[in-house]
């Protein structure tokens, strides 16, 4: 699921349906887009507040660093894993096979 955000040097000024077109036309996403929401500071959406409090990370703080931080989320609902921006979806990957 992806969850645009204009919190990072201004990369999604653009409405919900330009949002989509961009990222489908150019990057060919295929997976669901959700309105834009902000992911840190006083109006960050709950669902980031609950994934930040979950999986921290690495750094002083808690905050998303970039647009394409990615969660690992189990169906239960769980919070399993946090991976920094330049991730791969084969590096996701191998780390889902041990939750399998």
């Amino acid at each position: 699921m992806g969850f645009p955000c204009n919190q990072f040097a201004g990369q999604e000024p653009g409405t919900d349906a330009e949002i989509l077109e961009f990222a489908t036309s150019n990057y060919d996403v295929n997976f669901p887009m959700f309105s834009k929401i902000e992911v840190n500071g006083d109006n960050e959406a709950p669902l980031y507040t609950l994934l930040k409090a979950a999986q921290p990370g690495e750094g002083e703080t808690s905050d998303i660093t970039w647009n394409f931080e990615k969660f690992l989320v189990g169906k239960d609902g769980s919070v399993l894993a946090r991976f920094a921006p330049p991730t791969t979806p084969e590096e996701i990957g191998e780390a889902l096979a041990q939750y399998l």
